[in-house]
């Protein structure tokens, strides 16, 4: 690590224009991909290769100028993540028609930059004292090592983002096949449904995760949607179509009749195991959270005292300017949620519940980043568990007919969940600068400039995104609506809260179920078993559609056959880095180039729905829908999941 007179080029004015502009790149493709599958990941391995590749042009670039460059870019990306996952249940809410870009921007930089300013006084615990792995933080900074002499990363990028814009474009704009293959039948009262998307994303995704948690999640996904639903359909009457659906009166589809059952009932059992999950995770780092904050302090005494020596490489932004920052902040929260509950003592309270559960979540992001990586990083579970606290403590201040309390629970959501969302991505950053010799507070500085780009860009992108594809269980969605699932539980946990019509009984039983994993993942843990059943990724399963779960699963068995490969060729530990290296590359480029050709072909639709032709365009010209049926887009998937394990495991011309 250089310092002195041998200090490094670092925040340079290259690094800030670079840095900045794919923030905004890769928020837009990850808004995309939470929105499409419920689950985003951490782009901070992408962002990296991509940085190396640019700062090439640049002779004199440093390794230091490249992680700055990346720090920026995932801090973008890792906004989008709070932002899709509470804003969209505004409009589920009614409380929107369509995404205001002021109060998007205000909501999510706040949250955004609150998230960047309470991990600052945990990095000396979580990085520097702890033992935790930070997998992606450790990773990028591998990646950057070996990048600066090898730049063939940059190309496997690059043609995985070609082969993902390319699928998306032919099951999306063109629509040679569909993305989703599913079907149900009915069994007397019951129901039998199976189905998977044909998404390159989600296969990578489930790559990247890993076999342990992509098993989980599709356990999750197969006893809600291959269990729990049956036997709830089997105990209740066979419903019709209302009145105004085409078919009214005449008795519901199969497929429809699942989906309302895991809308309104089943899928609460995710939310009651995410409850517990988040509440049992902050248990757990208690000790965590105490020691962090007081060894910043000390570590801030001694550099205002001068007493020691601190290295370029241990400073971090001054602590009274993160203390007064935060403090500050109850201000500028208190006038967002005065806008929307127009009762300033509420809105004061609501400001500093924000404050103390922003921390605690974010710190436990943090810690959750280090644990299992930020693409594990189960944000959306704390974020319910802060909306579901948050409605019941605003039910006792405003009573049941107060109709602003359910959009006033979910904006608390929405800023604690930026706040989280960035906290995880921070984390892992100054983990990797950490390895490669970055100054601290520059990365800091970094992230608070991606967060603000991200901010100012994302509303635009959700309006686009809204506008072109409207989001499922929305009047007027159609078959290639979004998801939003996280948003749509949002809405439906903050208005059960104050109107009723909550399922509690399938919550509580989230609840138990969760205990019991819970209880089951300690055992596992005390025996040393290499398996391990985190409580929250099988919540995730639970509510999610179990067409996601399928892909995600099946990237899994990717990663086993990948590990299996190398077992059984007895490859050294440099064969293995390379192979996961390739892999990650590979992954992240299909991630890439079908997220953000998701947002170039919303364009499109935007722009034609003027002259009524709406995509696929062979359906609207021919009438031909999907000519060439599910068995096509099935074989093109198991042809990108040969070569993504082909160029894992060996290096090949592809």
């Amino acid at each position: 690590m250089s310092n002195g007179s041998n200090t490094p080029k670092e925040l340079t004015i290259r690094v800030l224009f670079f840095g900045i502009l794919l923030a905004i790149v890769l928020s837009a493709a990850n808004a995309y991909l939470g929105l499409f599958a419920g689950m985003t990941v951490s782009a901070a391995i992408p962002a990296a290769v991509i940085a190396l590749g640019i700062m090439r042009f640049f002779r004199n670039s440093s390794i230091q100028e490249c992680n700055l460059v990346g720090t920026c870019a995932s801090a973008g990306e890792s906004l989008a993540a709070g932002v899709i996952f509470t804003l969209p249940a505004l409009l589920f809410m009614g409380a929107w028609d369509e995404f205001e870009y002021i109060w998007v921007a205000i909501i999510a930089g706040f949250g955004g930059l609150l998230g960047v300013l309470f991990t600052i006084p945990l990095r000396r615990s979580l990085i520097v004292e702890g033992d935790l792995k930070f997998p992606e933080g450790v990773a990028t900074a591998k990646v950057l090592e070996a990048g600066r002499t090898d730049v063939s990363g940059i190309w496997y990028i690059v043609k995985a983002a070609v082969a993902g814009g390319l699928f998306k474009i032919g099951a999306n704009a063109v629509g040679l096949w569909p993305e989703v293959m599913q079907g149900a039948t009915r069994l007397g009262g019951s129901i039998a449904y199976f189905g998977s998307n044909l998404s390159p994303a989600l296969l990578s995704v489930g790559y990247i995760v890993g076999l342990n948690i992509a098993v989980l999640i599709f356990i999750g996904g197969a006893a809600n949607w291959l269990v729990t639903i049956p036997i709830v359909a089997g105990l209740s009457e066979w419903p019709v179509y209302a009145a105004d659906h085409e078919l009214a009166g005449e008795a519901m589809s199969a497929l429809d009749y699942a989906s309302q059952l895991w809308s309104d009932k089943t899928r609460f059992i995710g939310v009651g195991g995410m409850l517990v999950g988040g509440l049992w995770t902050i248990f757990q780092m208690r000790k965590n959270l105490v020691s962090g904050v007081t060894s910043g302090m000390k570590a801030y005494k001694q550099i205002k005292e001068g007493t020691g020596d601190v290295d370029r490489t241990e400073k971090d932004m001054p602590m009274q300017w993160i203390i007064f920052m935060i403090i500050g902040s109850v201000v500028p929260l208190c006038i967002v949620y005065q806008h929307f509950v127009q009762q300033i003592h509420i809105s004061l309270v609501m400001a500093c519940v924000m404050l103390v559960t922003g921390f605690l979540f974010a710190a436990v992001a943090g810690y959750m980043a280090g644990l299992v990586g930020s693409s594990n990083n189960p944000i959306s579970g704390v974020t319910i568990s802060t909306v579901l606290v948050s409605s019941l403590m605003l039910l006792l201040m405003m009573g049941r007919a107060a109709e602003g309390g359910p959009v006033a629970a979910v904006v608390i959501g929405a800023v604690v969940c930026c706040a989280a969302a960035i906290a995880g991505d921070v984390m892992q950053d100054l983990k990797c600068g950490r390895l490669v010799g970055t100054t601290p507070w520059k990365q800091q500085v970094m992230e608070m400039l991606g967060t603000a780009s991200a901010a100012l860009i994302i509303g635009p992108v959700l309006m686009l995104l809204h506008t072109a594809y409207g989001f499922r269980g929305m009047e007027g969605a159609g078959e290639k609506a979004l998801s939003a699932p996280q948003a749509s539980l949002m809405a439906s946990v903050a208005e059960g809260v104050f109107q009723g019509g909550l399922p509690w009984n399938y919550l509580v039983l989230g609840m138990v179920l969760a205990i019991f994993i819970i209880i089951l993942d300690w055992f596992l843990k005390v025996n040393n078993y290499p398996f391990r059943t985190p409580v929250l990724a099988v919540a995730i399963g639970f509510y999610l559609p179990f067409q996601l779960s399928v892909p995600i699963f099946i990237g899994g068995l990717v990663s086993l056959a990948v590990k299996r490969y190398h077992k059984a060729k007895q490859s050294n530990t440099q064969e293995v880095e390379d192979s996961d290296r390739r892999g990650l590359l590979m992954a992240s480029g299909l991630i890439t180039g079908e997220a953000l050709m998701g947002i170039l072909v919303a364009i499109p639709i935007v722009a034609l729905k003027q002259f009524e032709i709406e995509l696929p365009i062979i359906e609207h010209f021919t009438g031909d829908i999907m000519p060439f049926g599910d068995y096509v887009g099935v074989a093109l998937l198991l042809v990108v999941t040969f070569w993504l394990y082909r160029v894992t495991v060996k290096r090949v011309a592809s």
